[in-house]
């Protein structure tokens, strides 16, 4: 490893800015484990234990492979397995990564646009593949043994254009909320952490609060169910931003602790 760092360490200022930031999604990548090999094995394992609960249940109640047994298998919730594990992938690509890169040399901009262009590939990648991935089991009912992993929750109800889509910007808004949550606390440390949390809470909270005394939520859930899959992820896509936005400032100013 500390080969290949020192081989990103001797280009890390080249004139190009892109190939700069390049250079950030190739420092970031010399530990693929965390970035791509432990979420596939976190939803292998996934898949597997779908399999096996899918036909002890099967076997015990001799419902496998009916309908009720197939819509019920949609409310698993395993196809999001990798997510939390994700969300601490975010968390330490800015504590962890940010630190080294400035011993290379790196500035802070280049350092979190290569953070960003990474995150959005990887969960270019991750959609591309759990979208193909619902598609072949529902090609297949079930991989030929009536179970159902990814064609699940919202996966594979309105097509693979949606599904890829959806997962993208779930994929973005895991990862950037990771990132500004280390990004605040590599800028405030604890006190950022505690106002930060405290704000969010009761920003939920006072939320519901007024919905309720308003009695407005058969509005909300109209509401909900006219923006369809795909609305409902494009305005998802703006907590995303503004985690991915708020980050980059607090990251400005923002010093490693060692």
């Amino acid at each position: 490893m500390t080969a290949l760092l020192t081989g990103t360490a001797t280009s890390v200022h080249p004139r190009s800015a892109p190939a700069r930031i390049w250079n950030v999604v190739r420092l970031h990548l010399v530990d693929r484990r965390t970035y791509i090999g432990i979420p596939w094995l976190i939803a292998g394992m996934a898949f597997v234990v779908t399999v096996f609960m899918a036909q002890i249940i099967g076997f015990t109640t001799g419902g496998l492979g009916t309908a009720d047994a197939i819509a019920g298998q949609r409310y698993s919730w395993a196809v999001l397995a990798p997510q939390g594990y994700l969300i601490a992938v975010g968390v330490q690509a800015i504590s962890f990564g940010f630190p080294l890169a400035l011993g290379f040399g790196v500035t802070r901009r280049d350092f979190y646009l290569g953070t960003a262009l990474l995150f959005v590939l990887i969960s270019a990648a991750n959609a591309l593949a759990f979208a193909v991935l619902t598609q072949l089991e529902q090609l297949t009912d079930g991989w030929f043994i009536d179970t159902y992993m990814f064609n699940a929750i919202w996966l594979g109800i309105d097509g693979f254009w949606v599904d890829l889509f959806s997962f993208f910007v779930m994929q973005l808004l895991v990862f950037f909320i990771g990132a500004s949550i280390a990004t605040i606390y590599m800028r405030w440390r604890m006190p950022g952490m505690l106002i930060f949390w405290s704000a969010l809470a009761l920003a939920i909270v006072g939320t519901v609060t007024i919905i309720t005394f308003t009695s407005n939520w058969p509005a909300v859930g109209l509401w909900y169910g006219a923006q369809g899959i795909a609305g409902i992820f494009a305005w998802l896509l703006v907590p995303a931003a503004a985690a991915g936005f708020g980050g980059f400032l607090a990251l400005r100013r923002a010093t490693p602790k060692n």
